[in-house]
């Protein structure tokens, strides 16, 4: 089951018209303020074949840019589709942003065909995610996608922010 809360939350965000970059921010903090096995949020947005951090919060990580195909991240990209990973020992091409990290579940931000980016939460817990965190997670995509639908067609000039951590 959804958090509706959070979802109307996230809602109301997008309804603000913040700047992309202030709503991103404010998006992966009311994830890992409001979920507690939520150890680490980023959003990664897609530019050309790389998927670049845009806004986080967590431990600081080196990986801010991702190639396609590679990681947990890139997978979900290259495969087009969400990826939950309960033991991410068992997953070869791992990008490790901490030790801590046991589990891991990416969402593509899509609208039909186009990906625009991912949600990337990590968790310090095995097997932390689920079908919730995924319809969760899949309903706030929804909501950045039509968003950042709408600014690629006003504009083409989606940079990425200096990937700074949300503090």
């Amino acid at each position: 089951m959804v958090d509706e809360l959070l979802l109307r939350k996230a809602e109301y965000l997008v309804q603000q018209n913040l700047p992309l970059d202030e709503l991103l921010r404010r998006v992966v903090a009311l994830l890992h303020l409001n979920l507690h096995h939520y150890d680490w949020v980023g959003i990664y947005l897609l530019q050309d074949n790389e998927l670049v951090l845009h806004n986080y919060m967590g431990d600081p990580t080196e990986h801010r840019r991702i190639p396609v195909g590679v990681g947990v991240c890139g997978t979900a990209v290259a495969e087009k589709r969400n990826q939950i990973i309960g033991d991410v020992t068992q997953v070869e091409n791992y990008l490790a942003c901490s030790l801590d990290t046991k589990s891991e579940i990416v969402v593509l931000i899509r609208d039909k065909d186009t990906i625009y980016g991912v949600i990337d939460v990590d968790s310090d817990q095995p097997d932390a995610f689920g079908p919730d965190d995924e319809s969760l997670l899949n309903a706030i995509a929804h909501l950045l996608a039509d968003r950042l639908r709408r600014e690629r067609h006003s504009s083409d000039r989606l940079q990425p922010s200096s990937a700074e951590q949300t503090r």
